[in-house]
């Protein structure tokens, strides 16, 4: 069993992510929120007539998880591939807004990938429109990507690839991942996709959830007993060292050498899962690059996920809500 993390090895922990860096490698992205009153059904087709009220933007993907590391301390450089449009500078500039310091290739064959969700003011998502290309890149494109990990690596203290199928991670990114990580001993964390499981061999630690899992392994994944079997699974078939799986309100399961065993769900009340695998991988790399073991990391992690769930769309979690969540008297 997983042993208990004390609020004194919590704050511990994130007072260090501040000397902590982590490179971030995938497919960064903007949430745009179409947010508005329904009130009547279209007489047109059976769907609901949204009246508009406003709209909102966020980071999301790859520059989701690189939003939580500085949320919570940490500095956090995102290479990625954006189009070479009107988004790709809104996400620049929000990246740089929120204190992430953005080395994105342009593309002009891609769009910059934008999720639209149309949502009621109560919070019900209506419908959501993708603006993307998800065939991978290639080329020049690739060469700029691979260049700008192995530049960003060098002062990372652990490195994220954040993978939504969308382009930006080929085996090439891949590898040269592994090659910076292994010059400077630091761990790779991957949130992965299961049509790339082969890419993410000789990864640190991957984190599934659970239908991953099952899609990995062949197998139900619906008990402890069960998951721990199929942890194991997973792990032999990505070839990763640790496996740390995401079972929504099942909690978490943890495979790391010594240590293994199951990790409670804490949300009292969930509101949006959207975002939340990145705030656990996010959570998880600095804690690791600040020196935690992985089953410290992995309850910070937890904890995270905990709060990110019981907000609405994507929301970076900060330092102090995580004390909070372990007891901390409010400073």
């Amino acid at each position: 069993m997983l042993p208990p993390l004390t609020v004194g090895a919590a704050r511990g922990i994130l007072d260090r992510c501040a000397s902590a860096g982590v490179l971030v490698v995938g497919d960064a992205m903007i949430d745009r929120f179409l947010v508005g009153r329904v009130t009547r059904i279209s007489p047109e087709a059976p769907v609901p007539v949204v009246a508009f009220d406003h709209e909102m933007f966020r980071l999301g993907g790859a520059a989701n998880v690189a939003t939580n590391i500085v949320a919570l301390g940490g500095q956090a450089v995102l290479v990625g591939v954006v189009g070479r449009d009107d988004t790709a500078s809104l996400l620049t500039e929000r990246c740089r807004e929120a204190g992430i310091a953005p080395a994105l290739v342009g593309d002009a064959d891609r769009p910059t990938t934008t999720k639209v969700r149309v949502v009621t003011d109560r919070n019900q998502q209506v419908a959501r429109v993708d603006y993307e290309r998800d065939t991978e890149i290639a080329g020049e494109v690739e060469d700029r990507v691979v260049d700008g990990v192995r530049t960003h690596a060098r002062r990372a203290s652990a490195i994220v690839v954040s993978d939504y199928l969308k382009g930006a991670i080929t085996r090439a990114v891949f590898d040269a991942v592994l090659e910076a990580a292994a010059e400077r001993g630091v761990p790779v964390l991957v949130d992965p996709k299961i049509p790339h499981l082969e890419y993410y061999a000789g990864s640190t630690v991957i984190t599934p959830n659970h239908l991953e899992t099952e899609q990995a392994t062949h197998m139900r994944v619906r008990s402890d007993d069960e998951a721990r079997l199929a942890a194991r699974r997973f792990r032999e078939r990505a070839r990763c060292r640790d496996v740390l799986m995401t079972r929504g309100d099942q909690g978490m399961w943890l495979l790391a050498g010594d240590v293994e065993g199951p990790l409670p769900a804490l949300a009292r009340e969930v509101a949006d899962v959207t975002g939340a695998g990145d705030t656990v991988i996010a959570t998880l790399a600095i804690a690791l690059g600040a020196g935690a073991s992985m089953g410290e990391a992995a309850h910070l992690a937890n904890q995270a996920a905990g709060i990110a769930v019981s907000r609405f769309g994507p929301s970076p979690v900060a330092a102090a809500d995580l004390l909070a969540a372990f007891g901390a008297p409010a400073s």
